[in-house]
């Protein structure tokens, strides 16, 4: 394939910002024990995703300790709480889930980090072009040709309405090509402009903290058969270090199975709730051996080796808007940010991770104004989407890879970015 190529197969709106990235001649390779690993964390992350709800759930009841319903609930709308309450979304969880999985040198896990879990993930359709590109061209990727289509029919068997609200606009383009795959009477709509009505099967492609933007907001969140559904507990990052709160040890490991517990801590990085609530004198912030916050904002640039990010329902907890790297900044810098988090704890809470440093790889890429192929040493983002049944059986749709030049801290999209699909290693 050549650049020139590939650019001619794009559809004519080039399904997002222009194709604003760099194309290669091959799909990213990754080993069958990686594969392995991938294939078998869906059903693990659905099943944490299912202890979430429940434990949230039980919590809002009374028959858990309430501040973790409090906790997750910070910031949000006093409808929006008790809509996700309701009996008749009891068992009503999303049907997407896609993890960000940092490619990175440890040991255990196939050397994943897991920094993100996301369901209402874009990137779905881009991903299906790059999939049926590669395999026309006799790459066997995988999720095949048209893995990511036959996952998203499975949300809306008999047709329905996609909505995208206009904070979400720049995903649109992609999304009105997939429903044109998928090719199942899938009317593609802005969210402002739905009525909330009518028995229709509804998607969301839109955020909760946009609601107010929403005309119909309320009337969608009471929907059975709205997929991602209103949960926006589940789309707080705080789970990831939730997981971890030596408080709920136990708790973890009645709700989850120990291999689907133990699966998922070991790609997940060991994470905290930025709660300034003051310690005991003789007590520590786990792992990071002292008292309260401020003393992690003075941490040395070799001790702060940690991500603080928003947990979620703002507008800046997605892309990695909010994401900040502590050895990536000066010390008055991080010691600010650690500040402007601890304050915020009460109406916009933000959790850390542990930084784990992504792998460096060798890719090919085209150069974007001679054609020429050349070769990027960069850092990989891998992007699974798991699809999961009515029967809660989940399947892999294929996996995105992103790789950015390795001396970008932050993986995502960008216009120095390679956008791939992934295939397994012969």
């Amino acid at each position: 394939m050549t650049l020139s190529e590939i650019k001619s197969a794009l559809p004519e709106s080039k399904l997002r910002h222009g194709a604003q990235w760099l194309f290669s001649p091959e799909p990213f390779t990754i080993s069958k024990k990686e594969v392995r690993e991938i294939e078998s964390l869906g059903h693990s992350l659905a099943m944490f995703q299912k202890a979430s709800e429940s434990i949230y759930q039980r919590s809002a009841m009374g028959r858990l300790p309430k501040w973790i319903s409090d906790l997750l609930d910070t910031g949000k709308p006093e409808w929006m709480i008790m809509q996700q309450r309701d009996v008749d979304l009891r068992d009503v969880v999303p049907r997407v889930i896609r993890p960000d999985l940092i490619l990175t040198d440890r040991d255990s896990s196939a050397g994943f980090a897991l920094t993100e879990l996301d369901s209402v993930p874009g990137g779905m359709g881009l991903l299906t072009w790059l999939s049926q590109m590669y395999s026309k061209n006799g790459f066997k990727i995988l999720g095949g040709e048209n893995g990511i289509v036959e996952g998203f029919k499975s949300l809306l068997p008999d047709g329905g309405k996609l909505l995208v609200s206009e904070e979400s606009a720049d995903y649109r383009l992609e999304m009105e090509w997939l429903a044109e795959q998928v090719d199942n009477d899938i009317e593609v709509i802005s969210a402002e402009e739905d009525d909330g009505e009518g028995e229709v099967d509804r998607y969301r492609f839109f955020e909760w903290f946009d609601w107010q933007n929403i005309p119909s907001a309320k009337q969608l969140a009471q929907l059975t058969n709205l997929t991602p559904p209103c949960k926006p507990h589940l789309e707080e990052k705080l789970w990831l270090a939730l997981l971890w709160s030596p408080a709920l040890k136990e708790l973890w490991e009645k709700e989850m199975r120990g291999k689907h517990l133990q699966r998922i801590k070991e790609v997940v990085p060991f994470s905290w709730v930025m709660d300034p609530t003051e310690l005991p004198p003789h007590a520590a912030l786990p792992r990071l051996g002292v008292n309260h916050w401020s003393e992690v904002g003075d941490f040395s640039q070799k001790e702060r080796r940690l991500v603080a990010k928003i947990s979620g329902f703002n507008e800046l907890a997605w892309g990695s808007k909010s994401v900040t790297i502590g050895h990536d900044m000066s010390g008055d810098d991080w010691s600010a940010a650690i500040e402007t988090a601890v304050a915020s704890f009460d109406h916009e809470p933000w959790m850390m991770q542990k930084y784990h440093t992504g792998r460096v790889v060798e890719h090919p890429y085209f150069d974007e104004e001679s054609g020429e192929v050349k070769i990027m040493q960069g850092r990989v983002r891998l992007c699974p989407y798991y699809f999961i049944d009515s029967n809660r059986k989940t399947s892999l749709g294929g996996i995105l890879a992103t790789i950015v030049p390795s001396d970008k801290k932050k993986i995502h999209g960008m216009k120095d970015g390679i956008l791939v699909p992934c295939q397994v290693e012969v």
